[in-house]
């Protein structure tokens, strides 16, 4: 079991609901590919019954399927670090657990890296879901085009292939915060995309409400680009002239004119927006601060215990 070909890693939180139906579908597929393979879960800190399930699991396919449980909730992306960190696959395939994402779909993947591709994206085709979600995912691509050089079609869809020196790159990398497709683009050397099915969730519930696509957002723009400071450099500058152009033009005026009262709520309007710009600012800077900070603490993930079988071993 040491020369593993593939290794599928599935981040769980809260998916109680779709775990049975997910490993029915999973491990079929990955038998017909007549390939050597592992399964790794890694549990984020489930408050249901995901853990005891995963371990059912683990008993059952106890040479191919291996459970990382967290001690905590430490979000999607370390959680799938975490298995990167654990898997022994020439090919790693990271695949969600809510069943959006086909399982029947990883020949498709495991085709173009075979044809040579070391990082393999995909685009969802035919998106099920809400439509503010996909207006967001929209956006959100936009976005990272314009601040970033990783060119993607869908950054939102995690069901990616990486080759084995891609994802020991990132896991060297040794980063408390990133976003691993953007990341795993700018090592490779060949990357491609491919169109997948998704399919609408049918069990459970989104763990991406607005704050946590609004936190992928921010984590996106300041872990892979500078573009924000730059943006309120320049704009800092701009509105400074502007004020500096002001404060010209209202000395003029009380020297010509004398003392006025007309335009107080003027100049208190200019005053509230000037204040809401440097607490922006402040804001952005934070963030840099704050990633600056996590990476001098190197706090990423805390793992309360890995159950595999005993002839298991990462050499």
């Amino acid at each position: 079991m040491k020369d593993i070909y593939l290794s599928i890693v599935i981040p769980v939180y809260n998916e109680q609901e779709s775990l049975n139906a997910l490993s029915d579908r999973l491990m079929p597929v990955l038998e017909k590919l007549k390939k050597s393979y592992e399964v790794i879960y890694t549990n984020d800190g489930s408050k249901d019954n995901s853990l005891a399930i995963l371990k059912a699991l683990q008993k059952k396919y106890p040479k191919h399927v291996r459970v990382i449980d967290f001690s905590g909730n430490y979000g999607q992306h370390m959680a799938i670090m975490a298995a990167f960190a654990e898997s022994r696959g020439e090919v790693v395939i990271n695949l969600d657990a809510d069943l959006q994402n086909p399982p029947e779909e990883i020949p498709k993947l495991l085709g173009k890296v075979e044809e040579g591709h070391d990082v393999v994206g995909s685009y969802r085709l035919e998106r099920k879901d809400h439509a503010w979600r996909h207006w967001g995912s929209c956006f959100a691509n936009k976005v990272r085009g314009a601040i970033t050089d990783a060119q993607m079609s869908d950054q939102g869809c995690m069901f990616r292939a990486y080759t084995k020196p891609i994802v020991q790159q990132m896991v060297e990398g040794g980063e408390n915060s990133t976003f691993i497709p953007v990341l795993a683009w700018r090592l490779a050397e060949n990357p491609c995309e491919v169109g997948l099915r998704h399919d609408e969730r049918s069990q459970g519930d989104s763990k991406y409400g607005i704050y946590e696509l609004l936190r992928v957002a921010i984590d996106l723009a300041t872990n892979f680009s500078l573009v924000p400071i730059h943006f309120f450099t320049f704009f800092g500058m701009i509105i400074s002239g502007c004020s500096f152009l002001l404060v010209i033009y209202m000395f003029a005026r009380r020297i010509l004119i004398g003392p006025e009262a007309e335009g107080v709520f003027t100049l208190l309007a200019i005053i509230i927006f000037l204040i809401s710009v440097a607490i922006m600012g402040i804001g952005i800077i934070g963030e840099y601060v704050g990633r600056t900070y996590q990476a001098i603490c190197k706090r990423r993930y805390s793992i309360r215990q890995i159950i595999q079988d005993k002839s298991v071993s990462k050499e």
